[in-house]
């Protein structure tokens, strides 16, 4: 059955406060604010925004986001595209709107492995194949086969997986306006992919900040190293600048202990960059993506 058209703008809402969306838990309030569940409202938003001349931003789980204080000054587009569909034995065509997390560990559950590291990581898929996601030396990229996205006059491209380059947090869609509205995973059959997920998730548990309001890992590691082990010996575990601060669990994360700016976060992203680069000489790249207020487009802090 077609999907009913979108009354735009009706769909549209006002002011919807953006620290309700991210992980974060900081950001002012959208201009416009509308939530997309199929491929053809996706397609008649985008090309909506065109024709008017209206910024937009994707927004999944919010996990890998901060806001401006001041809000957004165009369209937030919550991608709520969530099926996710077995098209063959080892094959998963899915929303780009479905958990991650929930993803890994259904497939690890089937007994298929690859993507067993997606456990825990609050992204959703469009977010993992956009920021190239990965841990414990697996990457999306690596099972996957194919990606849908509509580009931003509202067109359908397929693009297979040979057609696209990626690399360590980093996908080609980061240049690409528009939205990923699906994937397809081919993952490998495993006795042990349900004991590997488990292991996984139980070792974050430990290891780092579960439950706190953070944009997971803020900094790229180095090919020197690992991210939180160079801010650990710099002595930054616990600074606080702010609301913001250092995780005393794991360096790498940065935590708003309730009130946090995103000037708080910026702040603390800086001095930890000055800091390590006094004492090591290396220059940390943060993975957080930054919108501004009056966006042109969404750029690494």
């Amino acid at each position: 059955m077609k999907a009913p058209l979108m009354n735009i703008p009706n769909d549209f809402q006002s002011n919807r406060l953006l620290k309700d969306f991210t992980t974060f838990g900081i950001g002012g309030p959208a201009k416009h604010f509308v939530e997309v569940r199929t491929l053809s409202a996706m397609q008649q938003v985008l090309h909506y925004c065109h024709q008017n001349k209206l910024p937009f931003f994707i927004l999944g789980k919010g996990s890998n986001s901060l806001f401006d204080d001041r809000g957004f000054n165009g369209v937030v587009i919550a991608n709520r595209i969530d099926f996710l569909e077995k098209i063959q034995p080892d094959q998963w065509h899915v929303g780009a709107g479905y958990s991650f997390s929930l993803l890994g560990s259904q497939t690890a559950r089937q007994g298929f492995s690859g993507l067993e590291f997606a456990s825990g990581i609050p992204a959703s898929v469009g977010g993992a194949v956009y920021m190239n996601a990965g841990a414990n030396g697996r990457e999306t990229a690596e099972s996957l086969i194919s990606v849908e996205f509509v580009n931003s006059q509202g067109e359908l491209i397929h693009f297979n997986r040979s057609d696209l380059s990626f690399h360590y947090r980093t996908s080609p869609f980061q240049k690409l306006p528009g939205a990923i509205v699906s994937a397809t995973f081919q993952l490998t059959p495993s006795e042990t992919a349900r004991e590997k997920q488990l292991a996984i998730i139980d070792y974050r548990k430990k290891t780092q900040p579960y439950k706190a309001k953070s944009a997971g890992c803020v900094f790229r590691n180095p090919d020197c190293g690992h991210a939180g082990a160079l801010i650990d010996q710099a002595g930054l575990k616990g600074k606080a600048i702010g609301d913001a601060e250092v995780s005393t669990v794991h360096a790498n994360f940065v935590i708003n202990r309730g009130m946090a700016s995103s000037q708080d976060i910026l702040a603390l992203i800086h001095h930890i960059q000055i800091e390590v680069k006094a004492r090591t000489g290396v220059e940390l790249e943060s993975e957080v993506r930054c919108i501004a207020y009056e966006p042109s487009k969404a750029d690494a802090c």
